[in-house]
């Protein structure tokens, strides 16, 4: 009985240090008193451009600057040119404890660094400690300080009541269209879009003449309506709509009614070969910029590719067709109260076990929102500087001013781009971050996509058919995991391993049992002997 259970013991033992295997010690990070500068520090700094080589310009630039003022730290950069490659490699690192000192992405991606560990420095104390904080009295340079952060983009970095992003730069969505032939087709423009309007400009612009072309514009092709981020489109429209979508805690609630209503919507128009997206059809730029697009919707950060006079397009020069360009925020349900994202990439400072490395770093993530980094790379497209002191800057301000003076720096539709943001700042939003919540925004966009595909499969696109495209997405990007793991107190069942151990466990005390009974049954038979 005793071998059986020491077995018994050991096995548990096993399963406990197997359930144990590849977990990270939790660090939490305290700041130190001061900045050690009697010892040398390299760190890593991983960021994402768009093969924009005045960006990564930029980026060089800015460490130099910054290594000239802290001659003992050596910044490491290495560029991503997709923001899921960095995710990816991110998250493939944190198991090894080889993750970067300081990285470019985004608040939904560092919802699931967090997951396990400390793996992302909390900023809060960080921000308001008067020698390092935001224009702290120790730092070395002449960096924002938190009243001149704008309040809206500071707070998308908020995770579970903590602050552990900064805002780099900001972005939201536009619709970039063709003045020209909505004119052409016997309409005006709006002050604001409505869904109705692009919807009705789009359906109008089908019509054909006895050869098979486009009246709007004499050709074969013709997408009236493309849209880049059907992510964006479908939890921008539900914003609109004040339709759930999620909760704080991680709820699922995507999968509504006005959801379904949207996606037959979206259905009959692609039917008419009215609307298409840039995973089917390609990028909207192109179609616009060939006369082969009415409203192209993508990010403000992309307007440097946008219009005929672009300094950035993908097309042939002799595929280009002119047109007077106006740029101007997404379709609304409601004008008078409009709703738009917040977009745009964000910096987080990783843990490490030296804490003086940790303060390093976040002297290197500050540096990148002093004024001569923020406007220089919100130049480079629609972006907008995330501080109001790089905003109100003479030289920021002269560089608005001279909107269409060359096709170039001040290209208008770049800067009608930044305005439309700066503009509508407090109409943005941004979804609730929890862990999961990347793979809810994914499978909002997958609905329109697989919605778009089933029609031109000519497959039926019903009630039926998108209650069964729900389940589909759902267990696609494991939303049922998101939903019992985001917040509720209901976790799902335990692991196999867990389970086995708790069941070893209650066998061991059986035993345990069944031997002092005997054993009492022993005893008492000797006594009454």
């Amino acid at each position: 009985m005793k071998k059986l259970i020491s077995l018994l013991l050991l096995l548990a033992l096993v399963l406990t240090l197997s359930g144990c295997h590849g977990s990270r010690e939790v660090r939490h990070f305290a700041l130190p008193d001061a900045f050690d500068t009697s010892r040398d520090y390299a760190i890593t700094f991983w960021a994402k451009n768009d093969t924009n080589l005045t960006q990564v310009d930029i980026y060089k630039k800015a460490i130099a600057d910054f290594e000239a003022l802290y001659p003992n730290i050596t910044v490491n950069l290495r560029l991503y040119t997709d923001y899921g490659k960095i995710y990816n490699d991110v998250i493939t690192n944190i198991a090894t404890d080889t993750t970067p000192n300081v990285c470019i992405t985004y608040p939904d991606h560092i919802a699931t660094y967090l997951t396990g560990a400390d793996t992302v420095v909390p900023l809060d104390a960080l921000l308001a400690h008067p020698g390092y904080g935001l224009g702290g009295r120790d730092l070395a340079f002449a960096g924002p300080s938190r009243e001149e952060m704008i309040p809206e983009f500071l707070a998308e970095g908020t995770l579970g009541g903590q602050l552990y992003a900064l805002p780099f730069m900001r972005s939201t969505e536009a619709c970039y269209v063709n003045k020209t032939y909505v004119e052409k087709l016997g309409f005006t423009l709006p002050e604001a879009l409505t869904w109705d309007f692009v919807w009705q400009v789009s359906e109008a612009a089908m019509e054909k003449d006895a050869e098979g072309n486009f009246l709007v514009n004499g050709q074969k092709v013709l997408i009236p309506f493309i849209y880049k981020s059907t992510d964006n489109m479908m939890i921008q429209y539900l914003k609109q709509l004040d339709a759930p979508y999620s909760t704080a805690k991680g709820d699922v609630l995507l999968f509504n009614d006005e959801t379904t209503a949207f996606l037959l919507d979206i259905a009959g128009h692609v039917k008419t070969g009215a609307f298409n997206t840039f995973k089917l059809a390609g990028y909207p730029a192109n179609f616009l910029n060939a006369g082969q697009c009415i409203f192209a919707i993508d990010s403000t950060a992309g307007a440097t590719w946008m219009g005929s006079s672009a300094p950035l397009i993908d097309i042939a020069e002799d595929k280009l067709v002119p047109f007077e360009t106006a740029v101007m925020a997404i379709p609304q349900v409601n004008p008078s109260s409009p709703k738009m994202i917040s977009q745009g990439p964000s910096l987080c400072v990783f843990n490490k076990a030296d804490t003086q490395e940790v303060l390093a770093s976040w002297l290197f993530a500050q540096y990148l929102l002093t004024n001569d980094v923020q406007i220089a790379y919100a130049q480079t497209e629609g972006y907008v500087p995330v501080t109001a002191k790089a905003q109100q800057d003479p030289a920021y301000l002269e560089y608005l001013r001279r909107r269409g003076e060359d096709n170039e720096l001040h290209y208008s539709v770049k800067i009608d781009a930044a305005r439309l943001l700066m503009d509508n700042t407090e109409n943005t939003f941004v979804t609730p971050v929890f862990n999961g919540s990347a793979s809810l925004r994914n499978a909002a966009g997958q609905l329109i996509e697989n919605v778009n595909k089933a029609v031109r499969r000519k497959q039926p696109v019903d009630e039926a058919s998108v209650s069964r495209l729900y389940e589909e997405v759902s267990a696609l990007y494991h939303l049922d995991q998101i939903t019992a793991g985001a917040g509720k107190t209901d976790f799902g069942p335990l692991p196999a391993p867990s389970r086995a151990l708790l069941g070893i466990l209650a066998i061991c005390w059986i035993f345990l049992g069944i031997s002092w009974l005997n054993r009492w049954k022993r005893q008492k038979s000797k006594k009454e002997c």
